[in-house]
């Protein structure tokens, strides 16, 4: 009897939790993998961040030595389909003659991409058409069964229009020529970028991409007649991939909790009034603002900024869990005020500062800086000076048990972490997410794994270590498979 060759393993998001499993499972193993990452550039939210703590590295430091393991492996092990979601998954059942069925069509066991060529990005590809119901979060799954039979699963992807193709060398030339506009959600819709563009400058596929909403295509195509590489196709088609895949890690990530909702704190309401992420952005080099910490409504350098912890968490009314990392991430925050605007000052709110184990030496850097000041006590309302555009705080100072109004530049809401939840059909199976949608428990017995944020809320560190948790979870699967 002929021993078929291993299906590949499924990575669902391309974050840095998902490129670690990735990279664990291949370096370990002579399996291979499929990462399916629905934005056009994988890195996930890392990379939207100024640096980490607690060294405060750049945040496309441990990503390029990411891309550097990727670029140095074997060519073809981890395949990455950005721009995609999956749509489908099933298990593939058994035939009594010891077929595999998946369907109405039998695919490859060899774990190809259908009969299309591996490359997702080649434009010798066909298109098919398939009709699916496709949820909020992008993912449909149907499980025809639950027994955890160990014959992997039948998944269906969607991968958006590639207009843009592996000819590009990021000259620009398309953006310098394209007239319409963009809001950039890469820094949170604080400004905005053409419709043709590159996401940042660790993008990976390094190439341009194309926002379909906002261009004109055919009454335009300047940016495709100025392409000198032949890297610009306007026609392009969204296609359908049929993959099998042996196991399944979930490292779908997470999304700042909508601090809108949070009415008291005037997120939305005032301009001068943004999030912990908003805040890396504006930190950042290569943001909105250069770098400059800069308030939304007049451009003016701040100077004297509050920041306002559990932004949503620990509060049965929005989140009622820890999110683990928004104490240090104010804390690392006010470092980067006082780094860059020495004059500045900052003041923490919050109900109980958070660093456990290594991370109270953090803690303590930023305790001892006269010009960072805490007050424990919860912020009850955010109301706004017309005139100035300043900000008034009123809170509890529980350490005196005074009643304050603080005045500031600009607030900071420490907004907790919501894990990126898909939206999961089943048959006699469910994946074990818990009340708050960490999907922490996972299904071993159906091979299927967590990694990153989708587990618990997690700083990049512990992400990576559940990442490589998951990894050998998968081996170990594939291993007690075989008996």
């Amino acid at each position: 009897m002929n021993k078929l060759k291993e299906k590949p393993i499924l990575i669902i998001g391309g974050g840095f939790s998902g490129i670690s499993a990735a990279l664990e499972i291949t370096e370990a193993s002579s399996k291979s993998v499929i990462v399916v990452e629905k934005n056009p550039y994988i890195g996930g939210r890392v990379l939207q961040m100024y640096k980490y703590f607690p060294k405060l590295c750049p945040s496309f430091c441990g990503f390029e030595i990411n891309l550097r393991r990727i670029k140095s492996g074997d060519e073809g092990k981890i395949k990455f389909f950005v721009s995609s979601e999956i749509e489908e998954i099933s298990e593939i059942q058994q035939k009594n003659s010891g077929e595999q069925e998946t369907g109405n069509n039998v695919l490859s066991a060899e774990g190809k991409v259908s009969s299309l060529p591996a490359d997702a990005s080649s434009e010798n590809r066909g298109s098919a058409a398939f009709n699916a119901n496709v949820n909020g979060n992008g993912i449909n799954v149907n499980v025809i069964n639950g027994n955890g039979n160990g014959n992997g699963y039948k998944v269906k992807m969607r991968q958006k229009p590639q207009y843009v193709n592996d000819n590009c060398t990021i000259c620009g030339e398309c953006a310098k020529v394209c007239p319409e506009n963009r809001l950039n959600d890469f820094n949170y819709n604080m400004d905005k970028q053409k419709a043709i563009y590159i996401t940042n400058i660790s993008a990976y596929p390094s190439k341009y991409t194309i926002d379909a909403e906002v261009c004109k295509f055919d009454s335009c195509k300047k940016c495709e007649s100025v392409c000198r590489y032949n890297a610009i196709n306007l026609n392009a088609e969204e296609e359908i991939f049929d993959i099998e895949a042996e196991s399944i890690v979930v490292a779908s990530g997470w999304k700042p909790y909508d601090a809108g909702k949070i009415t008291n704190l005037g997120f939305g309401k005032y301009k001068n009034v943004i999030t912990n992420v908003m805040m890396e952005r504006l930190a950042s080099d290569n943001g909105p603002t250069g770098g400059k910490i800069l308030r939304p409504s007049d451009g003016k350098e701040v100077k004297n900024v509050a920041f306002v912890q559990c932004a949503g968490s620990r509060n049965e009314n929005h989140l009622p869990y820890c999110s683990a990392i928004c104490c240090l991430a104010s804390l690392k925050q006010s470092i980067y005020l006082r780094e860059k605007n020495p004059e500045s000052n900052s003041t923490i709110f919050y109900i109980d500062i958070r660093t456990p184990g290594r991370y109270e030496k953090f803690y303590n850097r930023a305790l001892s800086d006269e010009k960072t000041k805490f007050i424990k006590g919860i912020v009850a309302n955010i109301f706004e000076d017309e005139s100035s555009g300043d900000l008034f705080l009123e809170a509890e100072d529980i350490l005196s048990g005074k009643k304050i109004k603080f005045r500031a530049d600009m607030v900071v809401l420490a907004a907790g972490m919501v894990p990126n939840q898909p939206a999961i059909k089943t048959s006699n199976f469910k994946f074990d997410y818990d009340a708050n949608g960490f999907l922490f428990s996972q299904n071993d017995n159906l091979g299927i794994f967590s990694a990153g944020v989708a587990k618990n809320p997690a700083d990049v560190y512990s992400s990576v270590q559940a990442s490589t948790g998951a990894a050998l979870s998968v081996l170990q699967f594939s291993a007690n498979k075989r008996g």
